[in-house]
């Protein structure tokens, strides 16, 4: 099929099915047929009253495939895991092979204290504490009464 005949096509087609061909688009993206999605995990972080807590959603990998580093005021979470595989039949040898990365960073707030990070691995959830330092911790919340 054409380009200019394909460019037809997705006009015709309503935009829900668009997700439904995304992938096979991004794989064939005008770039001779090489083009990779990038996969970059989910995180949610909350305040609580002691501390920031950063989860990424990371599920196949193993802690020992994370790096976590703070420079200055800059938080980096990433990981690499590289799986191989081979096996062999009597008639066949089948290989398989995958790499996977990611790298996230974020800017750590004032009032965390750098020393106190923490970060475990459970169940597919990189969970990154980042303890607040005394002072903010103490601090009192105050709500505005509008007139």
């Amino acid at each position: 099929m054409s380009k200019n005949a394909l460019t037809k096509v997705r006009e015709v087609l309503p935009s829900m099915f668009d997700d439904f061909f995304k992938p096979w688009n991004e794989r064939f993206d005008g770039n001779n047929g090489f083009s990779r999605a990038l996969t970059v995990p989910a995180v949610n972080i909350t305040e609580e009253k002691d501390c920031y807590k950063a989860e990424l959603a990371v599920p196949g990998m193993e802690k020992d495939d994370f790096r976590i580093d703070v420079d200055d005021s800059t938080l980096t979470i990433s990981a690499e895991k590289e799986e191989k595989k081979e096996e062999k039949e009597k008639k066949y040898t089948r290989k398989e092979y995958s790499y996977s990365s990611f790298s996230r960073s974020f800017t750590l707030p004032q009032e965390v204290k750098k020393d106190g990070i923490e970060a475990k691995y459970s169940n597919g959830i990189l969970i990154v504490t980042l303890p607040k330092k005394d002072e903010a911790k103490n601090r009192e919340s105050k709500t505005i009464k509008v007139s």
